[in-house]
């Protein structure tokens, strides 16, 4: 069996992707590293991507001189969690406290790992998680 390497891109659509760049450029600091009409994208800790597209602009195939990527999108609260150091929790706590943004719940995992939750512009649930949350993390 061939073997996997590890989740390099996810996906999250948005109605207004001003508001949304604002909010994960504002709140999480992310930083752009692509960007056009209808896709931002945002890399992770050297090793991931997240993509943030504008909903309904990816439905359709789209060519390229290398390829095509079939259509997709998605519609509801979806759900993405990034993963923190155990020490930096109470620092994105106090940061989001900053921020204006709300703490949805917080979950205590019997591995020992501690996760937050609280939503973007769009309703998607984020979660930061720290370690001791699966027994791959």
């Amino acid at each position: 069996m061939p073997k996997l390497d590890g989740v390099l891109e996810t996906a999250l659509y948005t109605d207004d992707m001003e508001r949304a760049r604002a909010f994960y450029e504002d709140v999480l600091d992310l930083k752009p590293i692509f960007t056009d009409a209808r896709l931002t994208a945002y890399g992770i800790a050297d090793r991931s991507v997240l993509l943030l597209f504008r909903r309904g602009s990816a439905r359709e195939t789209t060519t390229m001189p290398g390829g095509t990527i079939p259509g997709h999108d998605g519609s509801g609260p979806l759900h993405v969690a990034f993963a923190i150091g155990a020490g930096e929790l109470a620092r994105w706590e106090e940061h989001f406290k900053s921020r204006g943004v709300a703490i949805e719940g917080t979950t205590d995992w019997k591995r020992g790992g501690r996760s937050i939750y609280f939503r973007d512009p769009d309703g998607h649930l984020l979660e930061l998680a720290t370690p001791g949350l699966w027994t791959v993390y």
